[in-house]
């Protein structure tokens, strides 16, 4: 089984991980997902203008693959573009809420995993488009560039 570190040194890519941030994988997938495909600096900068609190997280993560790319790997940080990002469930807390009448209710805290791969763009290398990077199928980009739409 080829693990993923030793894939991205063959295809000038960089990756960084966070364990445990305090967010739901949904809420933290909704920034993740804003930054796919997009310029490394583009998507800092995006991040730190980003409303959402989880974003911050998201903007540190980003700056570790940005940094592992350019110390670890060598990689020139002007053509690096966020290739992949993907959030996992962690672990959840669970706390209660004392209610009337003595009963309880159940509060869940849940935690996520975020996953940032940062890759260089070659030379002759074209941009990836808008419907490709929401995770359209090539075919589909392919047939909706053909059509004009």
């Amino acid at each position: 089984m080829v693990m993923l570190k030793d894939k991205l040194k063959k295809e000038n890519g960089a990756l960084a991980k966070a364990k445990a941030v305090r967010s739901s994988a949904r809420k933290l997938n909704l920034v993740a997902a804003s930054i796919r495909g997009k310029e490394a600096a583009s998507a800092l900068t995006q991040l730190r203008f980003e409303k959402r609190r989880v974003a911050l997280e998201v903007h540190k993560v980003l700056q570790a693959a940005v940094a592992n790319a350019e110390n670890n790997h060598g990689l020139d940080v002007d053509r690096l573009y966020v290739a992949e990002a993907w959030v996992g469930r962690s672990f959840v807390m669970k706390r209660f809420h004392a209610r009337g009448r003595g009963r309880s209710s159940g509060i869940e805290k849940a935690f996520s995993n975020l996953t940032i791969v940062v890759k260089q763009r070659e030379e002759g290398e074209k941009k990836m488009t808008a419907k490709r990077a929401k995770g359209l199928s090539k075919k589909t980009a392919a047939k909706s560039a053909a059509t004009g739409a």
